[in-house]
């Protein structure tokens, strides 16, 4: 039997009522975390011209595009226009094993099918831990190749929304099966693109579309190679330089949205976010004013380099920049969604102590535990040095996360899209979203 048939049984025969109640409440979470960031993105140019260009081509009326008061659009549109909105912001999730952003294209395109079928609010949280699972387990068995190869994680993300997709048609095994063998030759990306430009957001557009696109073909027959991801020159061979061995192994013992997805409570990219976060701590403990500062020493495994621009210009720069995330930290005891701003971006507090910002050895001692963690030292001019380790960001479920955070990035972020009482509304519903018979409860509330 192949991979992918195997892993189509497993996510076909499970269904809301065999998921554990954490990773439900993690599905959850990610939606508020998706809109938020959503909202956040509506404006940025590249959301802009995709919004206009799904818009002119129209169709049939499946599902509502976020935060527009206009018609409904094919399910595959509304669901990579939202994606995009998503990602431009560079404010969603993670998974931590190759920083990933499933909450995109899961929450996209579950509540975009969702529209189209009728499914319920358990349906499609259900979609969302099994779309993960799966896409989590082939995203594992090619890391950390695909990226020394030079491809962007959309390779992953879109499992995500073929899987979602899939579970939410009501596919039988046969066309889940088509549906990952389709979805594992569709979708390209390039990470040096993602890193230097919107192309980030586009791969994120085009995962969501394709993984869409893969359930719905194989839906009506379509059919791919059902070894696509094991064979001699497959999906994990050709991206990985592996074998696909893992991917089922130990299926249902722990679920991938606990142990490895973390949501984006500050901005930007989830390498950088622990050493912000050491970065802070350690100013903190020191109580160090950014102009006592003499340097900023980064520890990390595998780590040789700053890694991103030196000096952010905008918010694409600074969501690559460690350099930036590091003394902002620093300067500012702190790291929050404030530094996504024009005027944090360009505060000459912070770039003055970019060029204080060095590498430093590798840590020798609890390598695993780093999960793109990170450990700071700040040395001060009178000769005193402050430590801090991070080893996991704010935020991972790893760490446990906490519905007050969330609350909070919602109701700071969903404002510029979403007035008052839509906001308090709609994140209401999403609390209780198992409870939801249909999930115009909640996109109605978002147009």
């Amino acid at each position: 039997m192949s991979v992918a048939r195997s892993l189509a049984e497993y996510v076909t025969r499970s269904s809301y009522a065999d998921l554990p109640d954490q990773t439900v409440d993690h599905a959850a979470m990610m939606i508020a975390s998706t809109i938020a960031s959503a909202a956040c993105g509506k404006e940025i140019q590249s959301a802009a011209i995709i919004r206009e260009l799904v818009q002119e081509r129209g169709g049939r009326p499946d599902a509502t595009v976020w935060f527009e008061s206009g018609p409904k659009l094919p399910a595959i549109h509304a669901a990579r226009i939202n994606a995009v909105m998503s990602d431009a912001a560079a404010s969603d999730d993670s998974d931590l094993r190759n920083i990933t952003h499933a909450g995109t294209p899961l929450t996209a395109t579950t509540l975009a099918i969702a529209e189209r079928t009728g499914a319920s609010g358990q349906d499609v949280l259900a979609a969302m831990v099994l779309g993960y699972e799966a896409a989590g387990r082939i995203g594992e068995s090619i890391t950390p190749g695909f990226r020394q190869r030079g491809f962007h994680a959309c390779l992953v993300a879109s499992f995500n929304a073929a899987v979602a997709a899939g579970l939410l048609l009501k596919l039988d095994v046969d066309q889940m099966t088509h549906t990952i063998a389709l979805n594992a030759t569709s979708v390209g990306g390039l990470i040096k693109a993602a890193d230097t430009s919107v192309a980030r957001e586009y791969h994120a557009g085009l995962a969501t579309m394709l993984g869409i696109d893969a359930a719905m073909a194989a839906q009506k027959g379509f059919t791919g190679e059902a070894d696509i991801l094991e064979m001699p020159g497959g999906f994990c061979d050709t991206y990985g330089g592996s074998d696909s061995a893992g991917i089922l192994q130990s299926w249902g013992e722990d679920w991938d949205i606990i142990t490895d997805m973390a949501i984006k409570l500050v901005p930007g990219s989830h390498f950088q976010h622990a050493m912000a976060e050491a970065a802070a701590n350690a100013a903190r403990k020191g109580s160090i004013a950014a102009g006592d500062i003499a340097s900023i020493t980064l520890s990390r495994p595998g780590m040789t380099a700053i890694d991103g621009p030196r000096h952010p210009e905008n918010l694409i720069d600074m969501a690559h920049s460690a350099a930036y995330f590091m003394a902002a930290g620093a300067a500012d005891h702190d790291f929050t969604w404030a530094h996504a701003t024009p005027e944090k971006i360009a505060d000459p507090v912070i770039h003055g102590l970019i060029d204080k910002v060095q590498i430093g050895p590798e840590p020798t001692e609890n390598i695993a535990a780093y999960r793109q963690g990170a450990t700071v030292t700040i040395e001060t001019t009178d000769g005193k040095s402050v430590t801090d380790t991070v080893l996991v960001p704010n935020g991972a479920g790893q760490r446990g996360i906490d519905w007050a955070d969330i609350d909070a990035k919602y109701r700071t972020l969903a404002p510029a899209a979403l007035n008052a009482e839509q906001v308090e509304a709609s994140l209401a519903v999403i609390h209780d979203f198992r409870k939801v018979s249909n999930v115009s409860d909640l996109t109605g509330l978002l147009a």
